[in-house]
């Protein structure tokens, strides 16, 4: 029998926006053929299936394109969601959105300026160090009381906020590590020595039309 046609992912292992994409694929158990991507020299297929030609795209076998990475992350766990990261902890899951929502956009802007300070006109990123760690505060104020952001269970929240907090740490660690944050720091170390997190920052080769297809997750990976 000939197996089923599956979605198509354009991922770039660093990007943190394809990182939280591939943790809900490989949550939900949901096969993708990945092909991962050269941001200096983006394949042409990539372009052809979204215009804004940056990661990550899921596009379906009957030409349905996901442009958003949170859209890819509910688009798969709605299909399957053995871990619950839906409904985790009873908390609705617009309170969910709402705290990935200030990640998304106060956070980065912050998180941006101060990883590329020279990108932006700017001497230097202490500022916008400054003003990050208002919002890694916060969350370690949440972690103090529970294992996971909306409380014991892991949720999208986590999945979705862990690559970006991740990145904002690892832009200076020394200093990331000296803060009074202990819960925040142990609830990334949890999340960057976890086996999803392993399995979905696994190197490939960058895609080129005619190589063997690369499935994410290999089923042998996929964690139900």
């Amino acid at each position: 029998m000939t197996p089923a046609p599956c979605p198509v992912l354009y991922s770039f292992r660093r990007c943190p926006y394809a990182m939280r994409a591939r943790l809900a694929l490989l949550s939900s158990g949901q096969v993708c053929e990945l092909r991962e991507v050269v941001l200096a020299d983006k394949p042409a297929a990539l372009r052809e299936a979204s215009a804004k030609a940056t990661v990550p795209v899921l596009v379906h076998p009957d030409g349905q394109v996901l442009e958003q990475s949170l859209d890819i992350m509910l688009w798969a766990l709605r299909r399957h969601d053995p871990k619950q990261w839906l409904h985790a902890n009873g908390v609705p899951l617009d309170s969910m959105l709402q705290l990935v929502a200030q990640c998304d956009g106060e956070f980065k802007h912050h998180l941006d300026r101060y990883k590329y300070p020279s990108r932006f006109g700017l001497p230097d990123g202490s500022a916008h160090q400054a003003q990050g760690a208002v919002f890694l505060s916060d969350l370690n104020g949440r972690l103090s009381a529970h294992h996971n952001l909306m409380g014991q269970q892991t949720s999208l929240a986590d999945a979705a906020m862990a690559p970006f907090v991740r990145q904002f740490a690892h832009t200076d660690p020394a200093w990331f590590a000296s803060q009074p944050w202990p819960a925040l720091q142990a609830w990334l170390v949890r999340f960057e020595d976890s086996a999803a997190f392993q399995q979905v920052m696994a190197k490939y080769p960058p895609w080129q039309a005619g190589h063997p297809v690369v499935f994410f997750p290999a089923a042998s990976n996929a964690i139900n």
